[in-house]
Parts: structure tokens; C-alpha cells; sequence
């Protein structure tokens, strides 16, 4: 391909801008990129976007693939059905719908449109967050998300004829919306920013609220939380029966104090079940006074189910149904039964258990893979699951408790031949002789020849396990010759809580490490070479990615670093960013700890030198990991970029940190990404079937 011409990247100032940390001065000569709402901040990232939509509306291929991605994504696409009073509803999109629609359905009937997210906004960019039914099924309150902002508003509608139900509440945010008959429900939020939704503002109180229909949200009851009882993610639901309002409240993103509250007995108090929360418990339901409970707390590292009483909920009267050597991942209760879904590496399995605790039988899945779902009330009789592979797309199966047995639901139609492409797990070790999975997917013959354009994409941390997941984009790669490769790093939840606290703190660079032998065992191996590996992860995954883009800038011959946390000095200032205290710790904690961080913060850790071509990718209404993160990065790397390997900064307009996003807007950044791949690495795309 032709070399493309230097890029004129925009002018970023610097500003004289010192904090000093323990004795440390450290410049933040862009600091100033932090303010979103500032003139020339909005000017320099207009200037940035300008020249890379130039530099990306030059690559040959670019238009080919937006075609291609497109045809791919032209497929219909469902969820697993729910039953709500008498209907069941499931979300399906056509295809190429911006987003996908609710749809509901009595018995045999046609399935009609109940809630359609396409006609909430012109674009498309306002999607269906979230819905919470009555017991009855009689109303429905569902959130709107905006622009992808974490910020919501509520709704409330009678099912019956669809009709608005009282005003639609303000300011909701990281929330469920949790019925207490048909009277109200309760939800969370925070008090709203006072500069006016300014990305950087600080969420800090979250509160528990009790809405009761027909009055004016101002009224609404505070039952937990606040300055008075301060916690910053408070959480809330309903057992199945409404007899207990359950209550998860913590201060960081892992682990939780959990609370009880027996809503039969009028005036009761609020019972805290667990007061710590350095470990992770959840209610998952009841029988009777009988609590079920899912917990990591002392001795189960990997998770564990006990069971206890409402009277005595306390963990000196838990007894234990499902041990923690089981490697418990989650577990639902449906139709009288328990469903653990077990996190077997990068794999799942799936066992059925009764109420005693006794096994019943494994649940035969089609392959290596994930699945979701088995929840359902306690009078079902049969549930569904989705299952999906790197190369199966989300697969749904009605399955029958009584006979385990499962019965293919819907399959999507998409354009592709998974028996053409297959994945393997290996295991390889790290730089302290530690084994990590990893999965690789390609076409079936591949030749290890190292040139095999790659795709090395990872997340670990927060205890997120990241299992096997079909991605419609990632046929581009795969049918033109490419590997996806996929690691369970260290920070994850893989093999439990241990797995996850070997990756934090003091700890992070053993992630960091990790992501570096994975790349380096695919080209010891052959599978590819530093010329045709790219890099990729998003928000701690873009973490992860800036921080080996700035240790090892010789491993990559391309870099996406997504929505990042890229200054690690900073990052606890900004929205929920105080959350990850837990797993980041903070350059205010100690001196050890501040240079621990300074050492590895992507931002702080870029010095001159030749680095891989980097596509840089974050979004306007990002107010989880906000838009600073990128912008400074970006500046940084732009300055000290040495060879002739673009260094671009693509920002979306209308979206947030992800979830909530048009698929025109998918398909376009998509587009992007691989054309910004394929032309970098020299690697002709001929537009493959």
C-alpha cells in the first residue's frame, strides 16, 4: 500500500502545570484537556477528528469493509424470552436497526412492537437501559440512556395500553429499578452535578430512594445512603415474593456489605447481613424465611452458596449448600432449582442443583464457550440460556428443568460458516512462570508462518471474567487470514478472587507482564510477529494497552487503547473514578504507592521513541472513564512519537463508554479500526466472503 502522507496534528499547548506527590514535582503539561466544556478544548479534539477522518478516508480499503461489516450485520438478532403477567417479551433487531426493539407476545399470537428505542431520539443514540416489570406484569418502569451517558431518566408505563404513567423521574444512575407491588419501586442515584453534567463531576453519595406513583420525585423517601450513611454504589432488588427488599452498598467496584429488610413486618429495620465489604455477597432468593445467598467471604476465594434465616442472616449462621472448591462463578435460582455457572478458565460449565444443596446433573453445552441466562421465577418449568463462542454467534436454548434437557430456540442467520474457523485454548507462561489460558481463533489451516495479522485483545481487572464471545466485527479479520487472540490475564476473575488480587495494587504490573507473554509466546510460536500485532483493550483493558504500548513499543505494530485509563494519578478525581480506589489504590495513599503508579500510568510513562501506529478511541458523553483520560494520551504520544507510524485520536460523537450505541455508529468505528489495522500492518484486504 501507498505510504501515506506526514500528519499535521493539531497544535496541543502546554502549560507550566506541577503537583507534587511526596517530594515529587510532576509536570501535567496538558491538564488543561481535562476541562470539557472549555472553547479551546473543544477546538483542539474538532482539530483532532478532522485530521483522522482525513487520514482514515484515505486507506484504500476503508470503504470496502464499511460495506462488508455491514452485509454482516444485515442479520436478525433476539434475546432470551421473559414471561411478565401474560406476556412474554424478548428484544429482537432486524439487523440494521439502530436499536434492538422490545417486543411482546400472548401465546401464539403476532408479536407486537412494546417499546420501540428507535423512535426515542432522530439518531438513534438514545437507547432502552434497562426495564423493570411488576409482579403482575401490570406496569413497567425502563430507563433511557442518552447519548450513552451513565446519567438516566425512568419511565413508568401501563402494559396494557402502553400509556405514560406520572412523570418521568430525573438523574438516575448506575441503578435497577426494583417494583414493591404496583404501588412504587425502588432506585438509586446521585445528587445532580451542580456545573451542569460536567463529565469530570464527582458522583459521591449514591442514595437508595422508594418512588411512590402518583407523586412528584422531589418527595420521594430516602431509605439508604447519603452523606449520613455514605456509600458510592448502593444497589437494590426485590426477592420474587417481595418479602425482602435486599441491599448491596460499597464504596469500590468489588465487594459489598450487604443488608435485609422484611418488608411483611411494617416498620422493620434495615438487618446488615454482612458489615464488610472486602469480599462479594449477594442474595440470589428465598423460601420463606430461608435466604439464599452467593459469597466469597472467608474461606471461598472462588465463590460459595449458604444458605440461612431471615431471623439470624449473619454469616455465623450461614450453612454452606455448594462449596467453594466448586469454583462457583454465579448461580441463579429458576423453577425450584439452583443453576451454578461455573468459570472453568475461559469456558464455562453449567451444574444443577436442588434446594438441599445436592447436585443433580451437569448441563451438556454445545462447545467450548459462555452462556448467560437460567433465571426465571420459582413456578417455571422451563428457562432459557444463550450460548456463544468465538466462532457461534449467540445461540438461545429453551431448556426443560424436570428432564434437563435442552431444545434449540433461535439460531441467528448471519452470513457466516463457523465449521470454516475453530478456537484452541492453550496455556502459556508468564514472565514469573505463572500458566495463563489463552484462546485463539482462525481459520481452519492456518500456516504458522508469522504473518498472520493478530488481534491480542485483553482486559484483566476488576474480577471481570472474559469468556468466549462472538463478535460479528471480528469475521473481518478472520476470514481474511487473521488470529483473534484473547488471554485471561491476571485481574480477572477467571480462578476466583485470588486470580483477581494478583493483578492490583502494588500488584498491576503482573497484568502488565501477562499481556507481554502472551505477545511474545504467539511470536516465539509463529502464529504472527511484532509486524502484524495489534494491541487491544478497552477501558481497563485501554489501561492495560497504554501501559504496554509505553513499556514494550517494539511488540506492536498497531495499538487501540478504547475509552483508557491513562492517568493513573488523576483518574479518582473524575465521575465514579473513586470507585477503583480498591484496585488501583492511589498516589495519595503512600509514597510506595504514588511511584508505583507514576511508573506505570500511561500518560506519565511516555518518553521520545518510535511507537506503533495507535488509533486512539474514547466518546463525547463518556462519564464513567471520561474523555480526559484519551485527550491527554493522545497529546502525549503525538509529542514524543519518533517514527513515521500515525498517532490519531478518534472521539464519537453522542456515545458514551459503550453500551447503548447506534450500529451505524458500531459499524463506522468498526470500519475504522480494521482499515487502520490492515493498512499499517501492509496487508492487503481484498474484501474475503
Amino acid at each position: 500500500m501507498p505510504a501515506s502522507a506526514p500528519i499535521a496534528y493539531p497544535q496541543a499547548r502546554k502549560v507550566d502545570t506541577v503537583t507534587t506527590y511526596f517530594g515529587t514535582k510532576v509536570a501535567d503539561p496538558y491538564r488543561w484537556l481535562e476541562d470539557d466544556q472549555a472553547a479551546d478544548t473543544k477546538r483542539w479534539v474538532q482539530a483532532e477528528n478532522q485530521a483522522t477522518q482525513q487520514y482514515l478516508a484515505a486507506i484504500p480499503c476503508r470503504a470496502a469493509i464499511h460495506d462488508r461489516l455491514t452485509k454482516l450485520w444485515d442479520y436478525e438478532r433476539y434475546s432470551a424470552p421473559t414471561k411478565h403477567g401474560e406476556y412474554t417479551y424478548f428484544y429482537k433487531n432486524t439487523g440494521l436497526q439502530s436499536q434492538g426493539v422490545l417486543y411482546r407476545q400472548l401465546g401464539d399470537a403476532a408479536p407486537e412492537v412494546f417499546l420501540d428505542p428507535g423512535t426515542f431520539s432522530k439518531d438513534g443514540t438514545t437507547s432502552l437501559a434497562g426495564i423493570s416489570f411488576t409482579h403482575d406484569g401490570s406496569l413497567a418502569a425502563y430507563q433511557l440512556a442518552e447519548s450513552g451517558s451513565d446519567w438516566h431518566k425512568a419511565l413508568v408505563v401501563r402494559t396494557a395500553d402502553k400509556t405514560v404513567v406520572g412523570d418521568t423521574l430525573q438523574h438516575v444512575k448506575f441503578s435497577t429499578l426494583a417494583w414493591q407491588g404496583t404501588a412504587g419501586f425502588y432506585y438509586s442515584s446521585y445528587d445532580r452535578p451542580t456545573t451542569g453534567y460536567r463529565l469530570t463531576d464527582k458522583t459521591q453519595f449514591h442514595k437508595l430512594y422508594y418512588h411512590q406513583l402518583g407523586t412528584a420525585q422531589s418527595s420521594d423517601k430516602l431509605v439508604f445512603g447519603g452523606e449520613q450513611n455514605p456509600h458510592r454504589y448502593i444497589g437494590a432488588h426485590l426477592t420474587d415474593d417481595e418479602r425482602f427488599l435486599v441491599i448491596t452498598a460499597s464504596n469500590t467496584t468489588t465487594g459489598n456489605k450487604l443488608y435485609v429488610q422484611d418488608l411483611t413486618k411494617p416498620g422493620s429495620s434495615i438487618l446488615n447481613v454482612v458489615a464488610t465489604e472486602s469480599s462479594t455477597h449477594r442474595i440470589i432468593g428465598n423460601v420463606g424465611k430461608l435466604l439464599y445467598i452467593v459469597t466469597n467471604l472467608g474461606v471461598a476465594p472462588k465463590f460459595q452458596v449458604v444458605v440461612t434465616t431471615s431471623n439470624n442472616p449473619g454469616p455465623d449462621h450461614w450453612n454452606v449448600l455448594i462449596a467453594s472448591n466448586q469454583n462457583v462463578g454465579d448461580v441463579r435460582m429458576a423453577g425450584g432449582k439452583l443453576f451454578a455457572i461455573h468459570s472453568a478458565g475461559a469456558t464455562s460449565k453449567v451444574e444443577q442443583y436442588s434446594l438441599e444443596g445436592y447436585l443433580e446433573r451437569t448441563i451438556s453445552l454445545p462447545q467450548i464457550g459462555a452462556v448467560s441466562g437460567f433465571s426465571g421465577k420459582p413456578s417455571q418449568k422451563e428457562i432459557y440460556y444463550t450460548f456463544t463462542s468465538y466462532t457461534l454467534p449467540p445461540t438461545i436454548f429453551k431448556y426443560s428443568i424436570s428432564a434437563g434437557e435442552s431444545v434449540l430456540y433461535k439460531i441467528p442467520p448471519i452470513r457466516f460458516n463457523p465449521s470454516k474457523y475453530e478456537s484452541k485454548l492453550i496455556f502459556y507462561r508468564s514472565k514469573d512462570g505463572t500458566r495463563i489460558p489463552m484462546v485463539l481463533t482462525y481459520k481452519k489451516g492456518l500456516v504458522l508462518n508469522g504473518k498472520n495479522p493478530t488481534l491480542l485483545h485483553a482486559y484483566g481487572g476488576f474480577g471481570v471474567n472474559v469468556t468466549p464471545q462472538f463478535s460479528t466485527s471480528n469475521i473481518i479479520l478472520l476470514e481474511n487470514g487473521g488470529i483473534y487472540a484473547v488471554p485471561s490475564l491476571r485481574g480477572g476473575g477467571e480462578y476466583g478472587e485470588n486470580w483477581h488480587l494478583a493483578g492490583t495494587k502494588l500488584k498491576k504490573q503482573t497484568v502488565f507482564n501477562d499481556y507481554i507473554a502472551a505477545a511474545e509466546w504467539l511470536i516465539q510460536n509463529r502464529y504472527t510477529s511484532a509486524d502484524y500485532l495489534a494491541g487491544s483493550g478497552a477501558s481497563n483493558g485501554g489501561l492495560l494497552v497504554g501501559a504496554t504500548l509505553s513499556q514494550r513499543p517494539d511488540l506492536f505494530k498497531v495499538a487501540f487503547p478504547a475509552v483508557g485509563v491513562l492517568d493513573m494519578l488523576r483518574y479518582q478525581q473524575f465521575t465514579s473514578g473513586a470507585g477503583w480506589t480498591s484496585e488501583y489504590g492511589t498516589a495519595q495513599d503512600s509514597p510506595e504507592m504514588f511511584r508505583y503508579l507514576y511508573q506505570y500510568s500511561p500518560y506519565h510513562a511516555l518518553k521520545p521513541a518510535s511507537y506503533p501506529a495507535t488509533l486512539i478511541t474514547t466518546a463525547d458523553h463518556d462519564d464513567r472513564v471520561v474523555p480526559a483520560h484519551s485527550f491527554k494520551f493522545a497529546a502525549r504520544l503525538q509529542e514524543t512519537q519518533l517514527g513515521a507510524a500515525p498517532v490519531l485520536l478518534r472521539v464519537e460523537p453522542n456515545a458514551g463508554h459503550g453500551s447503548g450505541r447506534s450500529t451505524a455508529q458500531v459499524i463506522s468505528e468498526q470500519a475504522d479500526k480494521w482499515a487502520f489495522l490492515f493498512q499499517n500492518m501492509g496487508v492487503k484486504y481484498p474484501g474475503g466472503q
